[in-house]
C-alpha cells in the first residue's frame, strides 16, 4: 500500500526538500564565513527520469553539489538573494508535497472508516 509509486515519488520529494532546506540554513548562516563553498540539492531530473523510465522512485538519492556561484572577495559564493528565493521557493514545494502526503492517507483512513 504504502510502496505504490506514488507514495514513493512522494517520499523521496519530501526527504530531497528537506535536504534543500537543510542546504540553504547551512549557506544562509555560513554567508561570512571566509572560504564556504554554498551547497545545492539536486533531486527533481533524476526522480522525473525514474518516474519516466518506469523505475521505483524509491531508488532517488538527493545529491548535494557545490554552487557554481561567483565567490566574494572572502572566498565565500553564498548568494543571500538566490538563497533567499530559493527558501520561499523549497518551502512551499514543501508544503505542498506534504498536502498530497495528507490526502493520500485522507484517503486511507476514509476508507478504513468505510466512509
Amino acid at each position: 500500500m504504502f510502496d505504490d509509486v506514488s507514495s514513493s515519488a512522494l517520499r523521496v520529494a519530501v526527504a530531497g526538500l528537506s535536504a534543500r532546506q537543510s542546504a540553504i540554513a547551512d549557506n544562509i548562516a555560513n554567508i561570512e564565513t571566509p572560504g564556504y563553498q554554498a551547497r545545492k540539492v539536486q533531486f527533481e531530473q533524476a526522480l522525473s527520469g525514474a518516474l519516466a523510465s518506469g523505475e521505483s522512485p524509491s531508488s532517488v538519492t538527493p545529491s548535494v553539489q557545490r554552487s557554481l556561484e561567483p565567490t566574494r572577495l572572502n572566498g565565500s559564493n553564498v548568494n543571500l538573494d538566490e538563497e533567499t528565493l530559493s527558501h520561499i521557493d523549497t518551502t512551499m514545494r514543501y508544503q505542498l508535497a506534504l498536502r498530497a502526503v495528507d490526502s493520500k492517507f485522507g484517503l486511507l483512513r476514509d476508507a478504513i472508516k468505510g466512509a
